[in-house]
């Protein structure tokens, strides 16, 4: 199989970027310890460079995802303890996607020619499903993470699915995680003293961590019964 050269400049670019964050070893700074211990630092910061900050976590962010580097979970939390609720949930929603869509997109034009080349008879019946609720499907997967976001993006960028429908279903259906996790990093950085730790604030927002996976359940089963059933 013949590679193109600006298939070549796109993988070659993507190691020396995966090379450099374990180099200067970022996965050290994505750890709630460390959050904790710089939160006022963060803070400050953000009062005094408000656009500068939120530029620079958002485009962060977006860097993040597309090379599905882990750490989102912390990045999370930290843009809701420096941000706040509001702010953060805006910048994350659209960053996360961004960022989902553009490693569906890498995945895309890296391998679905091959893949769906060499698997062609295989992949005929996920195609047509897809093509038919791909969409629906996308979303069930947003909704109650079964398998991690890198590995959704990766597969289905091998898929059939449009690009455009893509970003917004994943805007969509990760809105709801995403909130939670929003959620639980704002209470979190309130957090001075252990005696903090059981408030009622921060008991919710875990409470919300674990019963994300049955509220996402109740909403697809809804939207499948009352909008797809097929009519009679």
């Amino acid at each position: 199989m013949k590679i193109s050269k600006i298939k070549l400049f796109i993988i070659g670019t993507i190691l020396i970027l995966l090379t450099c964050l374990l180099y200067f070893d970022i996965g050290s700074f994505l750890t709630l310890e460390y959050l904790k211990e710089n939160k006022e630092i963060l803070i400050n910061y953000y009062q005094k460079h408000k656009v500068q900050s939120l530029l620079i976590y958002f485009l962060f962010y977006i860097f993040m995802t597309t090379l599905s580097f882990p750490g989102a979970t912390i990045l999370t939390l930290a843009g809701a303890a420096t941000f706040g609720f509001s702010i953060s949930l805006i910048v994350i929603s659209f960053a996360s996607s961004i960022g989902a869509t553009l490693a569906f997109l890498i995945s895309r034009y890296l391998f679905k020619d091959y893949i769906q080349k060499k698997f062609s008879q295989q992949l005929k019946v996920i195609n047509k499903g897809l093509d038919q609720e791909g969409a629906f499907y996308l979303f069930s997967l947003r909704l109650i993470p079964i398998f991690p976001f890198f590995l959704i993006n990766l597969l289905m960028g091998l898929t059939s699915i449009n690009a455009v429908s893509y970003y917004f279903v994943s805007q969509i259906g990760m809105l709801l995680g995403t909130i939670v996790y929003v959620n639980a990093g704002a209470q979190l950085s309130q957090i001075n003293s252990l005696k903090e730790i059981m408030s009622p604030q921060v008991i919710a927002s875990f409470i919300l961590l674990g019963l994300l996976p049955l509220f996402a359940k109740k909403i697809i089963l809804f939207i499948k019964s009352n909008f797809l059933s097929p009519k009679v």
